[in-house]
């Protein structure tokens, strides 16, 4: 656990909060009791780990630190809240009758592999730090998180959500706000918290690309494609490519997400709006991926692992800030080619300025 530019980490969440809210208010208690659950136990969870910040917590201890090998573990938490559980997986088990554990295990080691393999990182420290998660949380949690140390991993409602390990994306949409944490800690409210929030969707989708073997053309860009129930009008929580069109349903309402800057949404709400005006930025990313096309992990995904990691991207940074600095990763690694000229288009479409 870090605490750079004086910010500490926290407690974040791949379902977001207004679509809990509008879950928690429905007239059927077998859609809104999970909800409301889920709401005041992440909100109990923020406060930890506001206090976690504050007094400090053992930092994990890797044995096997800098070997560029995977140290995973998985626990069944049983249902309950008492983190971690009981272990129920180490490295090289192998797999066991419980898929959820079976996935969680998986996706740990893709994004592990994706860090590694295309950006030479060892683990989410860049130091081998041991990577951990649980399963089985609570009961009908309906939610995953990063807690700062470990993965977290709800069985969903069965209503609305589904199990969450099922998505690889949002495993390593988790994991990547670890790395965030380890790098610029990007200040979780108003465009640096969406920031955040962005940088996880876009390396999520690049972890799940990579496991699948999938091109920029490929990929369908859909953050958490499968966890939404069947009778859900809805293909994910968010779409990179089309922000606002993830979801509409009489249940969960309408994805509210922008896509340019016109659609920014001033509120008070989530940390001022971080899940939902990350569509901007997500846009971005897909627009710079899709137009050098290949490998998104490759050129695209290069230059926003230089800005994440480079040293200059400020723990409140605008989206403005961070577009001038993918600019200059573009430039610095590929010169004045075809990168650097689809980052200022991208940009320039979402209406974010680049000087």
């Amino acid at each position: 656990m870090t605490d750079t530019g004086g910010q500490g980490p926290v407690l974040c969440t791949i379902v977001p909060p207004h679509v809990l809210d509008r879950l928690a208010q429905h007239g059927d208690s077998a859609l809104a009791a999970p909800a409301r659950r889920t709401l005041e136990h992440d909100a109990l969870q923020r406060t930890r780990r506001r206090l976690t910040t504050v007094i400090g917590a053992p930092g994990a201890v890797a044995a096997d630190a800098g070997t560029g090998r995977p140290r995973r573990t998985v626990y069944d938490a049983g249902h309950r809240q008492n983190l971690p559980g009981s272990k129920v997986r180490g490295e090289g088990d192998d797999p066991g009758q419980d898929a959820s554990v079976n996935r969680a295990y998986a996706g740990l080691g893709a994004t592990f592999e994706l860090y590694l393999t295309a950006y030479g990182r060892d683990s989410i420290d860049g130091e081998g730090l041991p990577l951990d998660a649980s399963v089985h949380y609570d009961d009908h949690y309906d939610n995953a998180f990063w807690n700062g140390e470990q993965m977290v991993f709800g069985d969903g409602d069965g209503e609305i959500f589904l199990d969450f390990t099922i998505p690889v994306d949002v495993i390593g949409h988790e994991l990547t706000h670890g790395v965030t944490q380890y790098t610029a800690n990007l200040a979780y409210f108003g465009q640096s918290g969406a920031l955040n929030e962005s940088i996880s969707d876009v390396f999520g989708s690049l972890i799940k690309q990579y496991a699948l073997g999938q091109t920029a053309g490929d990929a369908d860009w859909l953050i958490g494609s499968g966890l939404l129930a069947p009778g859900v009008n809805g293909k994910g929580l968010r779409s990179m490519k089309e922000p606002g069109s993830a979801y509409d349903d009489p249940t969960l309402g309408k994805d509210p997400q922008p896509g340019t800057m016109d659609g920014y949404v001033r509120t008070g709400r989530d940390n001022g709006g971080v899940h939902i005006n990350s569509g901007i930025p997500n846009r971005s990313f897909y627009l710079v991926a899709t137009a050098l096309g290949g490998s998104a992990w490759e050129r695209a995904g290069q230059i926003w692992y230089d800005v994440l990691t480079g040293g200059e991207l400020r723990s409140e940074a605008s989206f403005a800030d961070f577009a001038k600095l993918t600019v200059a990763a573009a430039r610095a690694r590929y010169r004045q080619g075809e990168e650097q000229e689809a980052v200022l288009k991208a940009w320039e479409a979402v209406g974010v300025p680049t000087t």
